[in-house]
Parts: structure tokens; C-alpha cells; sequence
């Protein structure tokens, strides 16, 4: 069981400047004042009442944080201590200081596919393991998937953020409307049980991805793409995917299926031709392919722009929110629970999103 300590984390830690924001906190760098060492401070704003949406429940940060002691594993980011308040509670994280692997890549001029199996050989590693406790991470996307820096030649994956993650108990029937869009399997649309293989189905849209800098399922809204996910509606384009491995186009296809019950598995992945040549022909194939960059960097760059609209239109809302509840301080306290940070709802197709700070755990 962890243990929330109710000391004051800035006893322990001197607390740094702002890593990533989110809806319910932030992550700031901390540094331990007993060893110098820094890590990551994940600072969560916890639901003050039953009746608002303002903060994240306790329960879930307790989920979050069982998750974390259970996956010691090299590609997954490691919790170290766990701090309570009466308002928020602290994550202290590994310090994952490289990056988004996406962003590492797109500096590149070029990345033939054996390279980038390399990562994806870690990714795989991580979730299997994962997958191994009956945990399914159900938010995989390429802002969960960070490296341990940027210097060195063969940076380590590190899997982050946990915030939707499950653990599967035994006989559990369990369903879950959270996660985004065009990485999301189409169970979970569909409102089925789900079980770990809705990983896999995000890693063939990541892998899609990756290869081509196209995402497979993308509309022109939530809607749209949602419909597309449930249609299987994508296809390997020839202008994306002219220097694509036909090895690399399997691998997906084996990942984007409808029947969860026919993906293939983290463990069958990393056996597939692809990752694990078994012929000198195909190893020589791989090396031969390389991803679009061309594409993928612009990929990359929407994506980013995205990102930093989003967060300048969520801390607009939430200065807009401050300034009603000021308004309103006559009003019924139930309706003024205003102290943390505000869900961003205007992106959730009927409920389907449930967004969480997803910047370093």
C-alpha cells in the first residue's frame, strides 16, 4: 500500500521551475535538498466535493499511485515518494529530462526504420511488462512517451503518465469512455469491456505514425475521427509510405484490427519480422527503409502548435472561471469550488475525453 506522507514537500524538496501544465496541476523540477538529486514534482489539485468537476478525485490519484509502485521496469518512469495537503497531493517522479521521442526524432534529417524499431522495441518492452500485472495504460500517445535524455546516441523510453491507467483485477468487467481520439481503439468508443489489447491498438496508430507522419484515423473533428475509427477507415497512401518496408505495413495491419481477441500481443510484437528479423533478407530490408521526415516533421509541427493552443485557451478559461466566481461570492458555496484548475470540455465529443495532466508521469 503507499504511503501519502502529510510532510511538507518543500521541507524535502526545493521546488523549481514549471516543467508542463495541465488541467488539475503541474509539473514542476524539484530538487531533493539532502542528496541534490532532481526529479519531477507532479502537483494535483484533489476534488474538494462530490458535486463539481474542479480537481481530480482522491481515489484516482491512489489508483495512480498503486499503478506506479507496481511498474518497476527501465521504460517506465519510477515514482519515488508520494506527498499530501489538505488541497493537493505531490507525486515525486523520475526527472525525464530528453524529451518526447517525436520531437527527438523530427530533429533528424533522416531515420532509416532499423532505428526507429530501436525505440520501438523499448516501447513494446515497457508495455509488456505492464501488460505482464494486468495494468493497461489506455492513454499511449506520443506526449506519454519521453526519453531519459537527449545526449546520449541510445536514449532510454520512459512510458509516462499513468492518470488513466487500469489494473485489471481477475474476472473484472471493465469500461472506460477517456483518452484521445485518434489513438483510441474502437471498443472503447463503442463502450465494450476492455482489456490491455486497447494498448496495442494505439501502438499501430503510433507506429502509422511514425512511419508515414500521417495519422491514420484523423478527421477534421472528434466526430470525424471517431467515426473513422469505428469504420477502420485508413489505408496505406503511396506518397506517405514510399519508403516504407512492407514488413513495417504488416506490423500495423496485425495492430490496427477490429477484434481485440486478434492483435497481436506487446510479447507477439516483439517476435514479428519487423522488430525480430529472422532472415538476413529481411534485416537488410529494414535497413534499406526509412520513415517520411519530410511528412513527420510536419506532423510534429501541428501537433506542437496544437498543444500550445490548447493550453493558451485552457489557462484563458480558467482565468474567465476566476473571474466569474469573484462575481459571484454571494452565490451558493456548492456552486464556487473554484480553487483548482478547470476540465477542458469544449474538446470532448460527447463525453468521450477525460483529459489529465499528462506532462511527466
Amino acid at each position: 500500500m503507499a504511503v501519502f506522507k502529510p510532510d511538507n514537500v518543500e521541507d524535502l524538496y526545493e521546488i523549481g521551475e514549471v516543467l508542463g501544465s495541465g488541467h488539475f496541476g503541474e509539473v514542476r523540477r524539484v530538487r531533493e535538498r539532502a542528496s541534490g538529486t532532481s526529479w519531477a514534482g507532479k502537483f494535483m489539485k484533489i476534488r474538494k466535493s462530490a458535486c463539481t468537476h474542479l480537481g481530480v478525485e482522491r481515489s484516482c490519484v491512489e489508483q495512480e499511485v498503486e499503478i506506479l509502485h507496481t511498474l518497476q521496469h527501465p521504460n517506465i518512469v519510477a515514482l519515488k515518494d508520494v506527498f499530501e495537503s489538505r488541497a493537493e497531493v505531490v507525486l515525486i517522479l523520475e526527472f525525464v529530462n530528453g524529451g518526447e521521442l517525436f520531437d527527438f526524432i523530427a530533429d533528424k534529417e533522416m531515420l532509416l526504420e532499423s532505428e526507429a524499431i530501436e525505440f520501438m522495441k523499448q516501447i513494446l518492452e515497457g508495455l509488456g511488462f505492464m501488460h505482464s500485472k494486468n495494468i493497461g495504460h489506455f492513454d499511449l500517445k506520443p506526449e506519454n512517451i519521453m526519453l531519459s535524455d537527449n545526449v546520449s546516441q541510445n536514449p532510454n523510453i520512459k512510458l509516462i503518465d499513468f492518470g488513466l491507467a487500469h489494473h485489471f483485477q481477475q474476472d473484472e468487467e471493465y469500461r472506460s469512455s477517456s483518452g484521445t481520439p485518434q489513438y483510441i481503439a474502437p471498443e472503447v468508443i463503442k463502450k465494450e469491456p476492455l482489456s490491455t489489447t486497447a494498448d496495442m491498438w494505439s501502438i499501430g496508430v503510433i507506429t502509422y505514425i511514425l512511419l508515414s507522419g500521417l495519422s491514420p484515423f484523423q478527421g477534421e473533428t472528434n466526430e470525424e475521427t471517431l467515426t473513422n475509427v469505428l469504420a477502420m477507415k485508413y489505408e496505406f497512401y503511396a506518397q506517405f509510405f514510399s519508403t516504407t518496408s512492407s514488413m513495417a505495413k504488416d506490423f500495423i495491419q496485425k495492430l490496427l484490427v477490429e477484434n481485440p481477441n486478434d492483435r497481436m500481443t506487446a510479447e507477439e510484437s516483439l517476435l514479428h519480422p519487423w522488430i525480430k528479423p529472422i532472415t538476413r533478407k529481411q534485416a537488410a530490408k529494414r535497413n534499406r527503409s526509412s520513415i517520411n521526415m519530410k511528412s513527420f516533421k510536419r506532423f510534429n509541427a501541428r501537433r506542437k502548435w496544437k498543444m500550445s493552443y490548447n493550453m493558451v485557451r485552457m489557462c484563458n478559461r480558467l482565468v474567465q472561471l476566476r473571474l466569474l466566481c469573484k462575481g459571484n461570492a454571494d452565490a451558493d458555496p456548492l456552486q464556487r469550488q473554484c480553487e483548482s484548475d478547470v476540465e477542458d470540455t469544449e474538446s470532448k465529443p460527447a463525453s468521450l475525453l477525460r483529459r489529465r495532466l499528462s506532462s511527466s508521469s
